[in-house]
């Protein structure tokens, strides 16, 4: 692990490994599904490889993002100290019960506003719904499939929109998301087709490559910028996987992975 720092940008993206990325918008840095373990053995999960960049690489973060907080590939124990000590901690609502202050609980399509340090009004974040494994699923008694989930849009006033698709594996809730908000910018998808044989016959619990590929083109957004597909051994597929699956679909154009700890710059 390196401990390099993270300097500001103007408007960028990074994935730090596994499902975490930093995102700098409208003066605010923003981190989805803190991930900062060692590698090693959590239970029925095996971490592979840790992030490129640490908690104080990252430095002072505005907001934290957690699209759940069930599994420890997307919440770690050093992610949860991380995200508890964020000025601002937005996630689903029974997670914000469980995680406690400073947690913000957003059911699907609700929203939360943010002054921006840049002076251009208010960031505004939607929460938006996903399926953590295939459709037909068997879902609890509030609806989801394993567990609650959420995906995140951020937009604002001269701001790019960016979908953060939290670990769903559903198409069609991106199509829904995508005729509820008809202009997503750029988009992080969970791509890395997760998969726990004791769960929905070893199914992807997240985006396939061919999935990922989909998404992008049913948002028709400019920059795809990919996670959650290395650094954890229920990973099916990787970065060759998915540059393949957005060559065969013709989508390489948008399609951004960089090494981890390495700014995409957003559209302007």
């Amino acid at each position: 692990m390196s401990t390099t720092s993270l300097p500001r940008q103007e408007g960028a993206i990074t994935i730090l490994g596994g499902p975490t990325a930093v995102i700098d918008l409208g003066g605010l840095r923003i981190v989805s599904d803190p991930t900062f373990d060692e590698p090693g053995d959590y239970g029925y999960l095996v971490k592979t490889a840790g992030p490129a960049v640490d908690e104080d690489g990252v430095g002072p973060v505005d907001l934290v993002l957690v699209s759940h907080e069930a599994h420890a590939d997307n919440l770690d124990e050093r992610g949860r100290a991380f995200a508890k000590t964020a000025p601002m901690l937005l996630t689903g609502p029974v997670a914000a019960k469980r995680l406690g202050a400073p947690a913000v609980g957003l059911s699907p399509w609700a929203g939360h506003t943010l002054p921006r340090p840049d002076g251009g009004g208010d960031l505004t974040v939607t929460a938006v719904p996903a399926v953590h494994g295939p459709e037909d699923g068997e879902r609890d008694a509030d609806g989801n499939v394993n567990c609650e989930v959420m995906g995140f849009v951020l937009s604002g006033q001269g701001l790019p929109t960016i979908y953060v698709s939290g670990d769903n594996a559903s198409i069609r809730t991106v199509a829904d998301i995508s005729r509820r908000m008809p202009r997503i910018d750029a988009a992080v998808l969970h791509a890395g087709a997760a998969r726990v044989p004791a769960k929905f016959d070893g199914r992807p619990l997240s985006l396939d490559s061919r999935g990922a590929a989909a998404a992008a083109a049913v948002l028709g957004a400019d920059i795809v910028v990919p996670a959650h597909y290395d650094g954890w051994a229920h990973f099916s597929e990787g970065r060759a996987d998915i540059e393949h699956a957005f060559y065969e679909a013709g989508l390489s154009s948008s399609l951004a992975i960089a090494d981890h700890g390495t700014w995409v710059p957003l559209p302007r």
